[in-house]
C-alpha cells in the first residue's frame, strides 16, 4: 500500500473496476534484490500509469517507500500500484523479498488470485523462494515466472529457463517452459551481448525493444532456426494441459495446430495453475517508453490469469462461530471484505488496505468489523460496527478517490479505527467471519523498556498501535521477568519496529536483555530460624519461628504446612508466617529468582503478647526461609522447550550439531515431505534466544521451527555459576 498522504484525490483520475471480470489481482514474489519493485515501475510505465521519467504525475514514485525503505534501501511492507491494460484493471501487489517480512508477503498471497514469482538471472533462486512455490502448489494458485536482470554481464536467460524448470517443475518438467527467447543485440567491449529484443515461441514473431518502444517484425532465417527447437517443446506442453484430448494425436500427425486454439488453452492452463510460464523482462532505459518484455508481461495477466470470479467459494461463520454458506464474488451479494494491510497516515489516521471477496463498499458505508483468532498476539476479540471513510486507490505518495470498490477489486479505507491486519468487514445487520490466514509465528523476543517518564505514556498507545498493523509481532507483558516483550521474526523486523515506535508514534524506547523465567528450587532437606526482636521504646517487634523445607516433585509449587503444638506460635500469626515465607519465596533465596516445589513446615516459634504482630511474624517467616537457604544447596531450575525444526534434507547434520552446541537433546527425526525433516528436540531456552536468527543462518534461509514450553528443569552447575554471578553483578 505504500506511504499515503493526506492529499486524496489529487489530479488524475482512479482506476476503477465495474465488474469483477475486469480485474486481476497479481502478487509479486522473491528475494530481496530480485527486482520486484523496479519491475512494477517498468509495467506502470509501459501501462502508461506513469510518466517516461518513471514518476506519478506528483513527482514521487509510483510504488513509494516510506520512511524506512528510504533509509534502508529495502522494502519492508506490502504496497499496491493498480495498473490498467486493455479495460483490464491490475492490481499489483509488491511484497518484501527479505525472510523477516514474510507476513507482509502471506497478506499478499491472500488478497491475490495469482502470484509471478520474480527470480534473478545473476542470483538464481534462494530456499525462501522455492518454499513460497511449494505453498503456492499445494493450494493451486496460479503462477507464473519472469525473469530479471538481463543486462548483468554473468546473465544466462537458458541456464535460468533450466533452473526454473528442475526447482519449479521438479514434479512435471513440460509445465515450466519459456513462452520467449531473448534477442541479442551486438556485443559490447567486455563481450557481453545485450538482450535488446524476445522471439516470441507461439506467434513466431520478433519484438523488438531496441528503439526504446516495442516494434513488431518478422524473423530472420537465423532467428527462425532458433525459434522452432523451442517451439516445438513449448506446443507439447500446451497440448498436454488442453482439455482436448484429440489435440496431442493431431499435432503429431503432422496438423500445424492454429495459433489462436495454442493461445486459449495456454491461458486456460496457466489460470488453473497448471503450467507455469517463463518470461523476462527489464526497464526500461533513459527516455525509452517501454520495458523489455512487459508487453508480453501485461498480455500475460490480462489473458491468462484468472479474473476473480475463479477463485473459490470463501468458506465463513458468523462472529460467534455459527456455520454459514459459502460466500461468491458477486457485487450484489452480502457484504465481505478483508482488511490485508493496515498503516498509519499523520492526517488521517488508520488507512485500511481491502479486499473484496464480496458485495460492493461504498463511502460513508457503516460496516460490521470482526476480529478473532490473535488474542495470543496482543489483540483483543472484537465486534464492532464502524462507519468507513473514504475510499481510495493508491498513486504513488497520494490516495486518489474511488465512488466504489466491488467484489474481486482492492481499495483503501480511511477512518476505521478499531480495523486491524486479518479483520473482516460485513453488512452490520448480517455480520461476518472469515478464518484468518496462516501467520508466522514471531519466535525472536526484544525486550523494550520506555526510555524516559513521557516515553512511558505513550507506550502501551504506541505499541497497541503497532501490534494492530503488523499481525506478525506479538506483544508480551511477561508476568515472571515483568519485562514488556515484542516478539518479532527477525533482526530486521525488530529493527522496524524501533523506528516505527519512534518515528511515527514518537515513542523512544530502549532495548534491553531478554529475560528467561529461570527459578530455584532446594536440593535438599534444610532448616532455618527467624527471628525478629527489636525494642526501640514504645511498642517494640517480637517474632519468633522455626520452619523445615524439602523439596518437592516439579510443578509442586510451595506448599506450607502447620505442625506447631502448645500454642507457641499464636494461632492468629500463623497465616502471617506463611505470608511471609510466599513473599520471600516469590523474591527469591539465592539469585533472585521465584523459589518452586518446597514444602515449608512450620514447627516451633515465640511470641509476646504485647510486642508481637502480624507484621513481625511476617519477617520472621521470611528470615527463617532465608537462613534455611543459606543452610542448604539451592539449585537453579531453567525452562526447556520443545523444539520441532523442519529443514531440507540436505540440512539435517548442522542442524542437529547446531542443537548439540546448545545442551539440545534431540528426540527423534520424521519426514515432514517431499525432500524434508523433522526434527524434535529439547533444549533450554536460554540457548534459543536468538535461534530465528541462527537457524536461517544454518539452513541458508530454508529452516523453521516451533518451540512449546516443556517443563523447568536444574540447571547445570558451571552455567548456574554464571548465572548467579551476572545476578550479583546486577547484569
Amino acid at each position: 500500500m505504500g506511504a499515503t498522504s493526506h492529499q486524496a484525490g489529487a489530479a488524475g483520475r482512479a482506476l476503477t473496476a465495474d465488474r469483477p471480470s475486469s480485474v486481476r489481482n497479481v502478487v509479486l514474489v522473491g528475494h530481496s534484490g530480485s527486482g520486484k519493485t523496479t519491475l512494477v515501475e517498468a509495467l506502470a510505465l509501459t501501462a502508461g500509469a506513469v510518466n517516461r521519467a518513471g514518476r506519478v504525475e506528483d513527482g514521487a514514485t509510483v510504488s513509494d517507500y516510506d520512511e524506512i525503505e528510504h533509509r534502508r534501501q529495502r522494502s519492508v511492507q506490502l504496497s499496491l500500484v493498480p495498473v490498467e491494460w486493455g479495460g483490464i484493471k491490475i492490481n499489483i501487489l509488491d511484497t518484501p523479498g527479505y525472510a523477516d517480512f514474510v507476513g507482509e508477503l502471506r497478506a499478499g498471497l491472500r488478497a491475490a488470485d495469482a502470484a509471478l514469482f520474480v527470480v534473478s538471472a545473476s542470483d538464481g533462486i534462494d530456499g525462501a523462494t522455492r518454499m513460497v512455490w511449494d505453498e503456492c502448489e499445494a493450494v493451486g494458485m496460479p503462477r507464473a515466472i519472469v525473469v530479471t536482470h538481463l543486462e548483468a554481464a554473468r546473465a544466462d536467460y537458458a541456464q535460468m529457463t533450466d533452473v526454473c524448470g528442475q526447482i519449479f517443475g521438479a514434479d512435471d518438467p513440460d509445465a515450466v517452459i519459456p513462452l520467449y527467447l531473448p534477442l541479442h543485440g551486438p556485443a559490447g567491449p567486455d563481450g557481453h551481448a545485450p538482450v535488446t529484443g524476445l522471439l516470441g515461441l507461439l506467434s513466431q514473431r520478433v519484438y523488438d525493444y531496441a528503439s526504446g518502444e516495442r516494434a513488431e517484425r518478422d524473423p530472420d532465417p537465423a532467428e527462425v532456426e532458433l525459434i522452432s527447437g523451442a517451439r516445438s517443446r513449448l506446443i507439447e506442453g500446451i497440448i498436454a494441459e488442453s482439455e482436448d484430448e484429440s489435440l496431442m494425436d493431431r499435432y503429431l500427425g503432422g496438423e500445424d495446430i492454429d495459433i489462436k486454439t495454442l493461445v486459449d488453452d495456454l491461458e486456460r492452463a496457466v489460470a488453473r495453475g497448471t503450467f507455469h510460464p517463463v518470461l523476462m523482462a527489464a526497464p526500461a532505459t533513459d527516455g525509452a517508453k517501454q520495458g523489455l518484455g512487459t508487453v508480453e508481461l501485461l498480455e500475460l495477466i490480462t489473458g491468462g490469469f484468472p479474473t476473480p470470479l475463479e477463485r473459490g467459494p470463501v468458506t465463513v461463520t458468523t462472529p460467534d462461530g455459527a456455520d454459514r454458506p459459502a460466500v461468491t464474488c458477486d457485487p450484489d451479494g452480502p457484504l465481505l471484505a478483508e482488511v490485508v494491510k493496515t498503516s498509519s497516515d499523520p492526517y488521517v489516521g488508520r488507512v485500511s488496505l481491502v479486499r473484496v471477496f464480496s458485495g460492493t463498499l461504498r463511502p460513508e458505508q457503516t460496516v460490521h468489523v470482526s476480529g478473532h483468532g490473535l488474542t495470543d498476539r496482543g489483540h483483543e476479540d472484537h465486534d464492532v460496527d464502524e462507519r468507513i471513510g473514504t475510499l481510495t486507490s493508491p498513486f504513488g505518495k497520494q490516495q486518489r478517490i474511488l465512488d466504489r470498490g466491488i467484489a474481486g477489486d482492492l481499495a483503501c479505507v480511511a477512518k476505521l479505527t478499531r480495523a486491524e491486519t486479518g479483520d473482516t468487514l460485513s453488512a452490520k445487520d448480517d455480520p461476518l467471519l472469515m478464518e484468518p490466514w496462516a501467520m508466522p509465528d514471531p519466535l525472536l523476543p526484544l525486550a523494550i523498556e520506555a526510555h524516559s517518564k513521557a516515553d512511558e505514556d505513550k507506550l502501551s498507545h504506541g505499541l497497541a498501535r503497532l501490534v494492530a498493523e503488523d499481525p506478525t509481532m506479538r506483544l508480551e507483558q511477561n508476568p515472571h521477568t515483568h519485562q514488556v516483550v515484542l516478539w518479532c521474526l527477525g533482526e530486521a523486523h525488530q529493527d522496524v519496529a524501533l523506528e516505527r515506535l519512534r518515528n511515527r508514534y514518537g515513542v523512544q524506547v530502549d532495548a534491553v536483555p531478554h529475560k528467561v523465567s529461570l527459578r530455584e528450587t532446594f536440593g535438599a532437606k534444610a532448616a532455618g530460624r527467624g527471628r525478629h526482636v527489636k525494642q526501640s521504646g514504645g511498642h517494640g517487634q517480637f517474632a519468633i519461628c522455626e520452619i523445615e523445607v524439602e523439596p518437592l516433585p516439579p510443578g509442586s509449587g510451595i506448599e506450607f504446612v502447620d505442625k506447631v503444638v502448645g500454642g507457641a506460635v499464636p494461632r492468629q500469626f500463623i497465616p502471617s508466617v506463611e505470608k511471609g515465607v510466599r513473599t520471600q519465596a516469590a523474591r527469591g533465596v539465592s539469585a533472585g529468582y521465584p523459589l518452586v516445589d518446597v514444602r515449608v513446615t512450620l514447627l516451633d516459634g515465640k511470641a509476646h503478647s504485647v510486642d508481637s504482630s502480624d507484621a513481625a511474624f511476617q519477617t520472621a517467616g521470611a528470615l527463617a526461609l532465608r537462613e534455611a537457604a543459606a543452610e542448604a544447596r539451592i539449585e537453579l531450575l531453567e525452562p526447556v522447550a520443545e523444539l520441532a525444526v523442519v529443514v531440507p534434507d540436505e540440512y539435517v547434520g548442522q542442524v542437529m550439531s547446531d542443537l548439540a552446541g546448545r545442551r539440545g537433546r534431540v528426540v527423534g527425526t520424521e519426514q515432514a515431505g517431499s525432500g524434508r525433516t523433522r526434527i524434535r528436540a529439547e533444549i533450554p531456552e536460554i540457548e534459543i534466544g536468538r535461534y530465528a536468527v541462527e537457524l536461517r543462518s544454518v539452513s541458508h534461509g530454508t529452516g523453521r521451527f516451533a518451540r512449546a514450553y516443556a517443563r523447568h528443569e536444574p540447571m547445570p552447575p558451571q552455567v548456574a555459576d554464571k548465572v548467579r554471578e551476572q545476578a550479583e553483578k546486577g547484569t
